[in-house]
C-alpha cells in the first residue's frame, strides 16, 4: 500500500442485508488495496446490517436516525471519510475488481480533473446480466471534460461509479437533505460540475440493480428536481462562474424541464411558476394545457 492514495468507500443502507453482504464481497475483491469502507445504516429495524459488517476488517458501521433517504447517510460518511478520494456506491450494486484501481490512477495522472465517472451494466433482482447498458450515451464527449453547460438538466453521474476528490466535496458542501429521495444526486453532482472537470470512463465497472424497491423510481424527486438546479443556477451566476448568456440558456433548459412535468401535477406547476424568470416565454401557451389538465381531474 506503500505510495497509494487512501479511498474512502462510502455506503448508504436501509434494512437489505442480503444485498449489502453482496456489495461488501465486491468492493473487498478490488485489486487495490487501501480503502476504508463506510457503511451509514439509515436507522434500519434491525442489527443485522452490523453482523454482515463485522467479518470485513475494512468497514467501519454506523447506525444514524432513519432520515428516509440516502443524503444524510452519504454526508455522515463523507465526515467520517479519512481518504484523498470518495467512492459512492448504494447498498444493491456490484462493482468489478479494477475499479478502484483504474479510477485512482486516471486522478493521479489527471490532476485538472476532480471526478471519475462511468456506465454501468444492468442486472436483475437475482444478479442477471439484462443486456443493457446505462449512463452511456452516443457520444461520450459529451460527459467529459468541463460538463456543467451540458450536464445540467440532461443526465448525471451514474452513483456507483462516482469517483471524486475529497478536496472538491469540501468546496461545494455535503448533499442536500431537504430535498426528497432521488434527486438529490442530481443536485450535488450539478454542484459538482461547477467546480471541476469530470473524467468520462468509458467502460462498465459497475453491476448495475434494477428492481422494485430502487429509489430512483420516487416521482416526487424528480418533479421537485428543476426547482432546485435552479437554484444551484443562481448560485454560479452570483458567484460569477458563468456569464449572463450562459445564465439565460440554462434558465430557459430548466424552464423546460420544469414544464415537462405538466401531466405528473398542473397544481403544483401553477404554485410553482413565478421561480422560473425564463418561463414565461412559454407560460401562454402551457397555461391552457395547465388549466386543462387540472378540470379534467376535477
Amino acid at each position: 500500500m506503500e505510495g497509494q492514495p487512501l479511498v474512502s468507500v462510502i455506503i448508504p443502507t436501509y434494512n437489505r442485508p442480503e444485498l449489502l453482504k453482496l456489495t461488501l464481497s465486491g468492493i473487498m475483491a478490488q485489486t487495490y488495496s487501501n480503502y476504508e469502507i463506510l457503511v451509514v445504516d439509515d436507522g434500519s429495524p434491525t442489527d443485522e446490517a452490523e453482523k454482515v459488517c463485522r467479518p470485513f476488517e475494512k468497514v467501519k458501521y454506523y447506525k444514524i436516525e432513519n432520515s428516509g433517504g440516502p443524503a444524510k447517510p452519504r454526508n455522515t460518511g463523507i465526515q467520517k471519510a479519512k481518504g484523498k478520494y470518495l467512492a459512492f456506491t448504494d447498498d444493491d450494486d456490484l462493482w468489478l475488481p479494477e475499479k478502484l484501481e483504474k479510477q485512482v490512477n486516471i486522478l493521479e495522472k489527471n490532476p485538472d480533473f476532480g471526478l471519475v465517472h462511468g456506465c454501468c451494466e444492468v442486472i436483475d433482482e437475482k444478479g442477471e446480466l439484462q443486456n443493457r447498458i446505462i449512463g452511456r450515451l452516443r457520444n461520450p464527449e459529451e460527459k467529459h471534460g468541463d460538463v456543467s453547460q451540458k450536464m445540467l438538466g440532461r443526465w448525471t453521474v451514474m452513483m456507483p461509479t462516482s469517483f471524486i476528490r475529497k478536496g472538491v466535496v469540501d468546496k461545494v458542501g455535503f448533499f442536500n437533505e431537504t430535498m426528497p429521495p432521488a434527486g438529490e444526486d442530481m443536485e450535488f453532482w450539478a454542484r459538482c460540475s461547477f467546480e471541476t472537470k469530470f473524467y468520462y470512463q468509458d467502460e462498465p465497472l459497475v453491476y448495475y440493480r434494477v428492481h422494485g424497491n430502487n429509489i430512483s423510481d420516487n416521482k416526487k424527486g424528480y418533479q421537485e428536481l428543476p426547482l432546485h438546479l435552479k437554484k444551484v443556477l443562481d448560485e454560479v451566476f452570483e458567484q460569477k462562474k458563468i456569464t449572463l448568456i450562459t445564465y439565460k440558456l440554462l434558465n430557459q433548459r430548466l424552464g423546460i424541464l420544469f414544464v415537462s412535468r405538466l401531466k405528473q401535477n398542473p397544481l403544483w406547476i401553477l404554485r410553482n411558476m413565478k421561480v422560473f424568470d425564463s418561463f414565461w416565454f412559454i407560460k401562454r401557451n402551457y397555461v391552457k394545457h395547465l388549466i386543462a389538465s387540472i378540470l379534467k381531474r376535477h
